[in-house]
């Protein structure tokens, strides 16, 4: 046995066994009948047969339900910044995280339609507690974050993460997908989380953090949706946050935020990847070694390109102006645009109510406050 073994997802020749496995089961052909409306049920039955690697799953099958993703419940993905990235080398892309299902695959249909190295993606695995789903997961490179570990495990699942991570970067040229922070901002603040990266550097040995973090390539990606499919789902959690209560999920809710999230409409998506890391980690070896100083300021790095390069859909100027009860960016938007927003406002939450208004408004606006502080900071 491997130690990575409870984390990994499936090796190439254990794929098809385990697509058999799930073939007929009714969210399997839920899926397969929603990424091929017109086709019958033995059309993809047969097809699993002839399916022995994971990139044949994603490339033959995934893709296509990403593509009918868009097609159905978006106008469109926009891309900058990839033609910067050799399609030869592996990748960290650290991102920011709005959707549980369509962060990763969306980077990864990106990936692949331009020749990349496609990613292997961490996720919770409280999200994958299902059989079902705990498969698909592992047939599309899933990798597993153990939550609810007790603090005597934290240490060691941290480094056995770690551990595994770097391998797939450095041993396997394998490129790897992970969010910023511990689950979904919920708020719209796009904030790397220190821990993340102390769990990363775990696996620096002798080296230098900076050094090591070299090493990693890591490119902070930047992912922007129009409209949150799951804006108003998050609502209860930010109130609870609000108003210092203890928030406990409904047993379905991970599950339900996936399929909003998929089926939901997200109008104008766009996937910026930012520059790889590398002199500005020489700049911090050089200003501080004071490692929790280093991992503070590689933190703000990675915070400042994904806030620098978010795209500033309507939508967020729109909330903004609501929210202060202003016309400071009226510019950015048409009469039409913000009525519908209005519109979607009062469909998706009780609007009457003066907080639950204010907390789905700031998601929508903190993304347009922390571009102006960035910006702010920049021209002192």
């Amino acid at each position: 046995m491997s130690k990575f073994d409870e984390i990994r997802p499936f090796y190439d020749d254990e794929v098809n066994a385990s697509l058999q496995i799930v073939a007929r089961h009714p969210m399997m052909k839920a899926l397969m009948s929603f990424t091929f409306p017109d086709r019958d049920e033995d059309f993809w039955i047969n097809e699993f047969k002839k399916i022995h690697s994971i990139n044949d799953f994603q490339s033959q099958f995934i893709s296509q339900t990403v593509l009918q993703i868009l097609e159905r419940s978006s106008e469109g993905l926009t891309t900058s910044g990839f033609e910067n990235l050799d399609k030869n080398q592996s990748y960290l892309f650290i991102s920011n995280h709005r959707d549980i299902v369509l962060d990763t695959s969306l980077l990864n249909l990106v990936l692949l339609n331009g020749g990349f190295v496609m990613t292997s993606s961490a996720i919770g695995d409280n999200l994958v507690k299902k059989p079902f789903l705990h498969i698909l997961a592992k047939l599309n490179r899933n990798f597993l974050v153990q939550r609810g570990v007790s603090i005597r495990e934290q240490l060691s699942s941290s480094r056995t993460l770690s551990e595994y991570i770097y391998s797939l970067l450095i041993q396997e040229n394998r490129s790897v997908w992970m969010a910023q922070r511990e689950g979904r901002a919920k708020d719209g603040n796009d904030m790397t989380q220190q821990g993340v990266l102390k769990m990363l550097a775990m696996s620096a040995g002798d080296r230098s953090l900076t050094e090591f973090f070299k090493t990693l390539k890591i490119v902070p990606l930047s992912i922007s949706y129009e409209y949150d499919p799951t804006d108003s789902l998050k609502m209860p959690q930010l109130m609870a946050k609000s108003r210092n209560e203890i928030y406990v999920k409904d047993d379905n809710e991970d599950f339900t935020t996936m399929l909003s999230g998929v089926l939901g409409q997200k109008k104008r998506i766009h996937l910026h990847a930012g520059k790889i890391l590398d002199k500005e980690l020489d700049n911090i070896a050089s200003q501080c070694d004071n490692k929790n100083r280093q991992l503070q300021a590689i933190a703000q790095i990675i915070d400042d390109s994904i806030i620098q390069n978010y795209r500033l859909w309507p939508t967020k100027y729109i909330a903004y102006d609501l929210l202060h009860n202003t016309d400071r960016f009226a510019m950015h938007y048409t009469v039409d645009e913000k009525q519908l927003f209005e519109r979607r406002l009062d469909l998706r939450i009780d609007s009457s109510d003066v907080d639950l208004k204010q907390r789905f408004l700031e998601m929508y606006a903190n993304p347009v406050i922390n571009k102006m502080k960035y910006e702010n900071n920049t021209s002192d």
